[in-house]
C-alpha cells in the first residue's frame, strides 16, 4: 500500500524484484566505530528506527529468513551496525541495520555513542542509496523520528518512511495513517514521497518494498 503520485508497480517489476532477494543471505560484518566500516562494494541500503519499531522482522521478511537479523522483545538490542549480503557474494546489494534509536533506559553514555556511529556511517558512505527509516503505524512520526528525519535531511542521505505493524490497523485507519505520514513528509527536501505500509506478520506491502528497492538499484547501477 503506497500514498504517492508514483504509479503502482507492473508485475514483472514485482517478480524481478522477488528474484533479486531469493538468494540465501547472510550476516557478513558489524561495526561499532566508523573505523571498522566494512569496505564500500556495490550498492547499500539501511534500515533505521525506533527500538522495536519491527526493524528485524522486516529484514527478515524482505530476504525470507527467520533469523537472519536477530528480533528481541528487548528494546535496544542492535547495538552495532550490522551488514547482510547474499551468501553467493553478489555484491549488487547490502543491507545494513542500523541501532535502534528513543529507548531511553538505555545509558546516555551509549545512546551518544550509537548516534555518533549512525550520523558518521550517513555522511560518509557513498555507496549507500538510500535509507528506510521505520515508523509505527499504530503511533506516526513522532519528535524523535522527526529528529532522524532532520538529520537525514541536513545531510542530504536520500530516505524513505516505511510504516511497520500496519496488519494492527484497520483498512481505514490505514490508508488514514499512510496520508496522514505521506503529507507530513512531502515537503522535506531529502524524502523519497511515497509511504509504504507493511506487515512483516502478514506479509502486506513486502512485494512492493522490494520492488522500491529493486528500482532504486537499476537507477544506481
Amino acid at each position: 500500500m503506497t500514498s504517492s503520485t508514483t504509479k503502482p508497480f507492473a508485475e514483472d517489476e514485482i517478480e524481478s524484484a522477488r528474484k533479486l532477494f531469493e538468494g540465501p543471505w547472510d550476516f557478513v560484518w558489524a561495526s561499532t566505530k566508523i573505523d571498522d566500516l566494512p569496505p564500500m562494494v556495490g550498492q547499500e541500503i539501511a534500515f533505521a528506527g525506533r527500538s522495536n519499531v519491527g526493524k528485524s522482522s522486516l529484514i527478515n521478511a524482505l530476504t525470507r529468513r527467520n533469523a537472519l537479523a536477530r528480533t528481541s522483545h528487548t528494546p535496544g538490542r542492535t547495538q552495532q551496525l550490522n551488514f547482510f549480503r547474499q551468501v553467493d557474494h553478489d555484491e549488487r546489494l547490502t543491507i545494513v541495520d542500523m541501532p535502534g534509536y528513543g529507548y531511553a533506559a538505555v545509558g546516555k553514555e551509549k545512546v551518544a555513542a550509537w548516534t555518533r556511529l549512525i550520523h558518521d556511517y550517513l555522511r560518509g558512505r557513498s555507496n549507500l542509496m538510500r535509507v528506510y527509516v521505520l515508523i509505527d503505524a499504530r503511533h506516526g512520526i513522532k519528535d524523535v523520528d522527526g529528529a532522524v528525519l532532520e538529520t537525514l535531511d541536513k545531510a542530504a542521505v536520500s530516505y524513505q518512511v516505511v510504516l511497520t505493524k500496519g496488519d494492527a490497523l484497520k483498512p481505514a485507519e490505514q490508508q488514514f495513517m499512510a496520508e496522514a505520514t505521506y503529507d507530513e513528509i512531502k515537503r522535506r527536501p531529502a524524502a523519497y514521497p511515497e509511504v509504504l505500509l507493511t506487515s512483516s506478520e502478514k506479509g502486506l506491502g513486502i512485494p512492493e518494498l522490494r520492488a522500491t528497492i529493486a528500482r532504486v538499484l537499476s537507477e544506481r547501477s
